[in-house]
């Protein structure tokens, strides 16, 4: 009877074990996957970013082109090129040099306007 006793108490302490393992294992194996969805939606949600940023480089880019600033310039801030009345000199004309008399002077669009 001893025996039986024994053989009881050691068997159930086997399922015990071996179900608490099972159960370990399962547990483990949902965590294993829940992890894979989580790295899978991080996955995305970065390549997501990566997206947006790039579409925000460009429209920077886009924001910086001499067009887009006299765009900005002309109708959101009106302003507009300064008449030759509107435009001081700011020190003396530097001395004629040989190099520069061969040069010919072009005139700007407001000089040639009558």
């Amino acid at each position: 009877m001893k025996d039986d006793r024994a053989f009881l108490v050691l068997w159930t302490i086997a399922v015990v074990s071996a179900t608490a393992a099972f159960v370990v294992h399962l547990a483990l194996r949902v965590r294993s996957v829940e992890l894979g969805y989580e790295l899978g939606r991080t996955h995305a949600r970065v390549a997501r970013l990566r997206e947006v940023k790039h579409v925000l480089e460009l429209e920077l880019a886009s924001h910086k082109t001499p067009e887009r600033v006299e765009f900005v310039a002309r109708t959101l801030l009106g302003m507009s090129e300064p008449s030759a009345d509107r435009i001081l000199a700011a020190g003396a004309l530097p001395a004629e040099t040989p190099e520069k008399a061969a040069v010919p002077k072009v005139e700007s669009p407001a000089e040639a306007a009558p």
